[in-house]
C-alpha cells in the first residue's frame, strides 16, 4: 500500500527512472515521448545538459541562502537578466516557488501599490491552488470544491471563447465581453475599489485559447482609463512557450506587472513576478517574502536556461515546430474530422472535440500504442493539449502526428 497521500490526479500509472530531452525512461525499460514536459515546465528537455551542469555547479557552492539574511551573488545577475527579456514597462523583480506563490504575490503587490481592495480575473482562468488563486481560478469546479469558503473581493469577467464561433462574428463576441466587463465595473466592483485585472494572455488549463488581440487591448484600456494595474500571468504562455519570449510581445501591449514560473528553471521549483519599479517601491519590506524566495541553485537553472532560450535560432525552431504540429493536424482532420477547433501558439497547441470522453480515448490510445504522453485541458475536459519540451524535433512532432493519426482510426 502507497504511503503517498492519494490527492494527486494520474494522467498515467508509470514509473519513471529518468528523462533526456524530450523523452522519459521508465523503470522497466520503456521509452515514452513526453508531450506534457511537467505540464509546460521542462522547457529545455529533460535534463538539458547545460541546466545540470549549472545546478551541479551551484549545489557545490550553496544549496540554500536565504534571501532575508545574506544577498547571493546569482539575484543581481538574474534580474538583468530578466530585465532584458522582460517587456520594457517591467523593471523589478521579486522571487518565490512555484506559479500560485507568485501569482498571490502579484495580487499583493497590486493592492499594497493601489490601496485598492478588489480583482477582476476572467472566465476559464487558472491561477494556481492556494485559497486566494483558487478564488481566483475559474476554470473547473474541481480545482476550489469542498475548500469553500474562498477569499472575497474577487470578480470573474466574461473572456471571449471564439472556437466554434463564425469568423464574421468574432468581433461581436469580443465587443459582447467588453461590454460585460463594463457593466462588472458599474454594478459589482467600482474602478476606484478595484486594483488590477489579471489574464492569461492564452488561456492554459482552461483550453488553450489564445485571448483575441482586441480583447486585451480592450482590457488594458480600461485599466490605463481607470488607474487599475494590468497583470499578465505567464506562468504557463513564458519563457518562448508560444514562440515568443512572452505571450503578451504577440499583442504589443505592456503589462504592469508580469508572473513568470514553470519553463523559468527549466524544472526547478522556481518563479518571479516582474513590475514596475514604481510599483515595487510602495510594497513596504517585509510584507511578503519566503523562505526559499531566490534560492540560489533555482537562480542557477533559470539563468542556464534563459541563456539556451535566448540563443541564436532556438525561438524559430519552436515556431517552425508549432506550424509543423498545426498542420499536420489540419491534415489529420480533413482526412478523418472530429476536430471542431485547432489552435494555438508557439508551442501552446489545443485542439478541441465535442466530447470528453474521444479526449480519453485518444489520449489512453496514443500512450498505449505509441507510447507518447498527452494531456487534455478545458473546463469540459474535450481539449488535446501539446506542450512538448521546446527542444522537439521535426521527427518526434511527426512521432506525435502518428499517434494521433493512429488514435482517430481507431476509435472512430
Amino acid at each position: 500500500m502507497s504511503k503517498l497521500a492519494p490527492v494527486w490526479s494520474k494522467v498515467t500509472d508509470l514509473e519513471v527512472t529518468h528523462g533526456k530531452g524530450s523523452w522519459v525512461f521508465t523503470t522497466d525499460g520503456e521509452e515514452y515521448l513526453d508531450f506534457a514536459a511537467g505540464i509546460a515546465v521542462v522547457s529545455t528537455g529533460h535534463s538539458h545538459p547545460k541546466v545540470v551542469e549549472a545546478i551541479s555547479t551551484q549545489a557545490g557552492r550553496f544549496i540554500h541562502a536565504q534571501v532575508n539574511t545574506y544577498r547571493h551573488d546569482l539575484l543581481e545577475p538574474l534580474a538583468e537578466k530578466l530585465d532584458t527579456i522582460t517587456p520594457p514597462s517591467i523593471n523589478s523583480f521579486f522571487y518565490s516557488n512555484s506559479g500560485a506563490e507568485i501569482t498571490e504575490a502579484s495580487v499583493k503587490l497590486a493592492k499594497q501599490a493601489t490601496q485598492r481592495p478588489n480583482i477582476i480575473v476572467f472566465n476559464g482562468s487558472f491561477h494556481g491552488r492556494t485559497h486566494l488563486t483558487m478564488a481566483m481560478t475559474t476554470s473547473k469546479t474541481i480545482y476550489r470544491a469542498g475548500h469553500a469558503p474562498l477569499p472575497a473581493g474577487i470578480f470573474p469577467a466574461a473572456f471571449p471563447d471564439l472556437s466554434g464561433v463564425p469568423a464574421d462574428k468574432h468581433d461581436w463576441v469580443v465587443d459582447h465581453c467588453l461590454e460585460l466587463l463594463d457593466y462588472l465595473l458599474k454594478s459589482q466592483t467600482a474602478p476606484e475599489e478595484t486594483a488590477a485585472m489579471i489574464l492569461e494572455p492564452v488561456l492554459g488549463e482552461g483550453g488553450y485559447i489564445p485571448a483575441p488581440a482586441r480583447f486585451i487591448e480592450g482590457v488594458v484600456e480600461r485599466c490605463r482609463a481607470h488607474g487599475i494595474l494590468f497583470i499578465a500571468d505567464e506562468v504557463q504562455s513564458g519563457f518562448g512557450r508560444t514562440g515568443k519570449m512572452f505571450a503578451v510581445e504577440h499583442y504589443n501591449i505592456e503589462p504592469d506587472i508580469i508572473c513568470m514560473a514553470k519553463g523559468i528553471a527549466s524544472g526547478f521549483p522556481f518563479s518571479a513576478l516582474g513590475a514596475r519599479a514604481d510599483l515595487t517601491a510602495k510594497w513596504p519590506p517585509g510584507s511578503h517574502g519566503g523562505t526559499y524566495g531566490g534560492n540560489p541553485i533555482g537562480c542557477a537553472a533559470a539563468l542556464a536556461t534563459i541563456d539556451i532560450l535566448t540563443a541564436p535560432g532556438f525561438l524559430d525552431n519552436v515556431n517552425a515546430r508549432g506550424e509543423q504540429l498545426r498542420e499536420g493536424l489540419h491534415s489529420i482532420n480533413q482526412d478523418h474530422g472530429g476536430f471542431t477547433d485547432i489552435r494555438g501558439l508557439g508551442l501552446m497547441n489545443g485542439v478541441q472535440f465535442e466530447q470528453p470522453a474521444r479526449v480519453a480515448a485518444i489520449i489512453k490510445h496514443a500512450l498505449t500504442e505509441s507510447r507518447v504522453i498527452l494531456m487534455n485541458a478545458g473546463t469540459y475536459g474535450n481539449v488535446i493539449r501539446f506542450m512538448p519540451p521546446l527542444v522537439v524535433t521535426a521527427d518526434e512532432i511527426d512521432t506525435v502526428l502518428g499517434a494521433i493519426r493512429s488514435a482517430m482510426k481507431a476509435t472512430a
